[in-house]
């Protein structure tokens, strides 16, 4: 799936307030945080089945108000911020977007299942010898 960057770029917005943690003044004076909010529902870009998947796929990041939330205050900057969330939500958006491949059945080959069985029947005999009781 090839995602126009630019183009989803300015269904963003973005808030920002301070990060919590260690930091000194810096943390104290300076909003670094940054929440990127996506209304994915209102997104021109992807079809309504998109729209499904990516709510299906990602539902532990939409909020009550369907709108997708992604937080960022590892960087020092509110500008490193933002790019952080942006690669992170189109990553994630990626994601949920891939094809999942379907699994084919598989069984276990004779040779497999004639081990388990000889390795079966061993134990078994390894268990019953144990059992002897030996009166003299």
């Amino acid at each position: 799936m090839n995602i126009n960057r630019e183009e989803l770029e300015k269904e963003f917005s973005f808030r920002t307030s301070r990060s919590g943690g260690k930091g000194g003044q810096n943390v104290n004076k300076v909003s670094t945080k940054v929440e990127l909010l996506w209304d994915f529902n209102s997104s021109l870009l992807f079809s309504e089945a998109e729209k499904q998947k990516i709510a299906q796929r990602l539902a532990n990041r939409i909020n009550k108000e369907n709108i997708f939330q992604v937080v960022a205050e590892e960087e020092r900057t509110q500008l490193r911020n933002k790019e952080v969330a942006i690669r992170r939500t189109l990553m994630l958006i990626r994601e949920s977007l891939k094809e999942e491949k379907s699994r084919k059945a598989s069984k276990p080959s004779k040779a497999a299942v004639r081990k388990r069985l000889e390795d079966k029947r061993q134990q078994s005999l390894k268990k019953i010898n144990r059992g002897k009781n030996f009166d003299f």
